[in-house]
């Protein structure tokens, strides 16, 4: 199995302009050779990447298919090289994510139900206690809506912010911060930006497939770590709304929950960087 990988560049989506095994508008999904529906799946490298070759390894031959991974690292990539017919499906993001590309995109992309999720963390490379952020310091955020929500609750849970009352988390932005007792100044990055943010700031809220990929591990290196009770949060697999009914689509998400991938994610993430979602 080939992996792609697509990194951060203006010339990325040039790339996937003549990559696709499927045009956009079409109702066929995958490339089929005998027995065997080849079908391209965009993800990024981790923990998704790693989840998907671990189901074409061990589970997908079985079931009639074979995964071959195109690795982004560019969260608006993944969307329009689906939208476009480039890519098959695509693993790399959760319900309010989509639902923003969705209302601001005009995607028509449908997700199942969530796989697993990476839990936020807060990083420092000289803090070890939330409890011991500084007045005035400087705290790398995402600069994208649905997950700049995500981290400022995860701030106000511990009490470091209050948000405006009635304030839909999920929704909420830095302009939606009403009470800031330590006066911190939030900095905002892309999020695949913010590991690099470290040595400016005195803390950063990361993404936990960006941290995994930086070498930091949200369980055991970061001072604040989110709640996974009640998460809305979970990753899952998305596909052009036209083929959610797919066989071969079903067949792949079947895998994706099935108890050999929960045995995986728990094996491989024992300190709880990734955590099943079913």
């Amino acid at each position: 199995m080939k992996t792609k990988l697509i990194a951060i560049a203006a010339s990325a989506t040039l790339l996937l302009s003549g990559c696709g095994l499927v045009g956009g508008g079409t109702d066929s999904v995958g490339e089929k050779d005998g027995d065997i529906t080849k079908l391209t799946v965009g993800a990024t490298p981790v923990p998704q990447g790693d989840i998907l070759r671990y189901v074409d390894e061990n589970l997908a031959e079985d079931a009639g298919l074979d995964i071959e991974v195109t690795e982004y690292t560019d969260y608006t990539l993944p969307n329009k090289a689906l939208n476009d017919g480039d890519i098959d499906a695509n693993y790399f993001q959760h319900k309010p994510y989509l639902d923003s590309e969705v209302e601001g995109q005009g995607y028509e992309i449908t997700g199942f139900k969530p796989i697993n999720l990476e839990p936020f963390a807060l990083f420092s490379n000289d803090i070890k206690d939330v409890g011991d952020i500084p007045k005035n310091a400087k705290i790398g955020i995402n600069n994208d809506p649905s997950n700049q929500g995500r981290a400022l609750k995860m701030l106000e849970d511990a009490k470091l912010i209050t948000l405006k009352d009635g304030v839909d988390a999920i929704d909420a932005k830095l302009s939606d911060v009403e009470e800031n007792p330590k006066n911190v100044k939030f900095v905002e990055a892309d999020a695949a930006q913010l590991a690099r943010t470290l040595e400016d700031v005195d803390a950063s809220v990361i993404n936990g497939n960006n941290a995994l990929e930086a070498g930091l591990n949200p369980a055991k290196d970061g001072i604040l770590l989110e709640k996974a009770d009640d998460n809305p949060y979970g990753n899952f697999l998305a596909v052009r709304t036209e083929n959610k009914d797919d066989e071969n689509i079903k067949k792949l998400d079947e895998l994706l929950h099935s108890p050999e991938v929960k045995k995986f994610i728990e094996k491989k993430w024992a300190d709880g960087s990734v955590l099943p979602s079913f």
